[in-house]
């Protein structure tokens, strides 16, 4: 029997995500929603470059809260960032949940613990009402700063200090509104500033969660969590997908999340942003790298993830059985077996 399945939102991630339900055979499209009213009634299948999949989609909430299905795969832009209700992220996940329906989100919700015991109950709440599973993924947080850490201490004697960096080249990525409104590249530094407060919270909240998950799985109490950000501006102007670099404006930021334990960084997590790679050289080359300090020394290194979107959308994707079947309630990636991607293989 096929597992049924909802996409809600089709933005860079959702249509990675919607083309990998369309070609999995062991899911079937449920149903689509939309928030951009031009793609009210466009085939899901044509919406993506792909055969009509005789499912049309809808900016209908209520429609879709009421149809029939095993999972959701939700994948707006996050609303503590984008929207003047900042919990309405958590007040759709948990109406789906209500309703019988299992839920996959890259809004964050990687460790709910982290934003503490009035959301977990909430959301554990709508889990036995609807008898439904709720799980948090994505790259990073969701699986460099998180699953491969904790994977690579399984060979440790001790642990002394986990290192993730993850550094990403924006020049390709599609939206406008992740690249300029969301991560702040092409704005004067000005205005740069005064929009930083409130992503520097959002940025907080999602990779908080990812340094609590690890911690708290390696039996480890921090006394607080150390967030440091910067940013340069270009010497020169140039083009990128999501618009135009000019001279003076911001190119690139860093941040970095340090769970603190006696004053001292038990996790660190890096975070660099480049409008383009090819032309911002201070800080690291586009890539992930993981350092375990201990007994053994360990590095891993991923010199390129040639798509993050898709790999995002991908690990979603392929996490839909193992949530389906899940026991009901908060399902972090230390409660799931492993996701792998089965019914994605092509050989010539």
């Amino acid at each position: 029997m096929r597992i049924r399945v909802i996409q809600w939102a089709t933005g860079a991630v959702g249509r990675f995500a919607l083309r990998g339900v369309l070609s999995r055979p062991w899911l079937e499209l449920a149903g689509v929603l939309v928030h951009d009213r031009a793609k009210v009634g466009w085939d899901a299948g044509e919406l993506v470059g792909l055969p009509p999949a005789g499912v049309a989609c809808t900016t209908d909430r209520d429609r879709v809260l009421a149809m029939e299905a095993d999972c959701v795969l939700h994948m707006p832009l996050p609303s503590s960032y984008f929207g003047p209700d900042h919990a309405a992220d958590l007040e759709t996940i948990c109406a789906l949940l209500a309703s019988g329906k299992n839920v996959i989100t890259t809004t964050g919700f990687v460790y709910p613990k982290t934003h503490g015991a009035a959301v977990v109950e909430r959301i554990e709440t709508a889990c036995a009402r609807g008898g439904t599973t709720l799980h948090g993924t994505g790259v990073n947080p969701g699986f460099m700063s998180d699953f491969l850490p904790l994977a690579l201490t399984g060979l440790s004697n001790r642990v002394d200090h986990v290192y993730v960096r993850e550094s990403s080249d924006f020049r390709g990525h599609p939206s406008r509104r992740v690249v300029v409104d969301l991560v702040g590249f092409t704005r004067p530094e000005k205005d740069y500033i005064a929009s930083v407060r409130p992503y520097r919270t959002f940025q907080r909240s999602i990779f908080a969660e990812s340094v609590q998950l690890v911690a708290d799985a390696l039996g480890v109490r921090l006394d607080e969590i150390e967030e440091q950000d910067e940013y340069e501006l270009s010497t020169e102007e140039y083009e990128i997908v999501a618009g135009r670099v000019r001279k003076g404006t911001v190119c690139a930021s860093r941040w970095v999340f340090s769970g603190l334990v006696r004053e001292r960084p038990f996790m660190t997590v890096e975070v660099v942003y480049k409008a383009d790679a090819t032309r911002v050289r201070r800080w690291p080359d586009p890539g992930f790298s993981i350092h375990i300090e201990g007994v053994p020394q360990m590095t891993v290194r991923v010199d390129e993830v040639s798509h993050g979107l898709a790999a995002a959308a991908a690990h979603a994707v392929n996490a839909i059985p193992s949530v389906c079947a899940a026991e009901p309630g908060i399902r972090t990636l230390l409660d799931l077996p492993l996701a792998t991607a089965r019914g994605a293989v092509r050989l010539a």
